[in-house]
């Protein structure tokens, strides 16, 4: 397929999907090569930007989402009477700053960093769909972990965790076992015995 075909279907579906799509199932719908679709995108991001177009592509890990402009913001507000987001709290930064450089993390590992009861501002966190559950610790109280979201990218302007700025930071001593969600069962009346 010619780059310009690939680029205006490209253009369709992230356009009627209206969310992120993985390069591989652009490459499998389009039956196009993943670098040809990355090489592709990649142009159709630059020329949008460099027309200062009313849409953007955003490429968020491993993906391509079609945004509007952030320049355009205002008028799409105003057009569509939507509210602007919340501000985050002082302290739901610290939580969720604390969540992106050291996820997965549980409540505790936040509450042993801030040295505060963190439990409204990560209840805060996921009512915005900043952070997610990630499973549970393998330790005696099995506590949930946390980790970021997609959404969370979207709202920083990142399109990876990498791009983070570096930190130093606290050593919490030995790994442990994570066991996701999944994973996770009941013991049976024999392991209790």
């Amino acid at each position: 397929m010619e780059t310009s075909e690939l680029q205006r279907a490209i253009e369709a579906i992230l356009f009627a999907a209206g969310e992120r799509i993985e390069v591989s199932r652009l490459a499998m719908a389009l039956e196009a090569d993943p670098k040809d679709i990355v090489r592709a995108t990649d142009e159709l991001m630059d020329t949008l930007a460099f027309a200062r177009r009313g849409i953007r592509i955003l490429k968020l890990e491993g993906g391509y989402q079609m945004v509007s402009s952030g320049e355009m913001a205002d008028y799409v507000t105003k057009a569509l009477e939507t509210r602007k987001p919340p501000k985050l709290s002082a302290s739901q930064l610290e939580t969720l700053t604390i969540v992106a450089y050291y996820q997965p993390a549980t409540k505790a590992m936040v509450e042993q960093i801030r040295g505060v009861d963190s439990s409204y501002s990560v209840a805060a966190l996921l009512n915005k769909k900043l952070i997610e559950e990630a499973g549970r610790l393998n330790v005696p109280g099995r506590p949930i972990l946390y980790r970021t979201t997609p959404d969370f990218l979207r709202t920083f302007g990142i399109s990876s965790l990498e791009e983070l700025p570096s930190i130093e930071k606290v050593s919490f001593g030995e790994p442990v076992e994570i066991v996701e969600q999944t994973e996770i069962q009941e013991p049976t009346d024999t392991e209790e015995a």
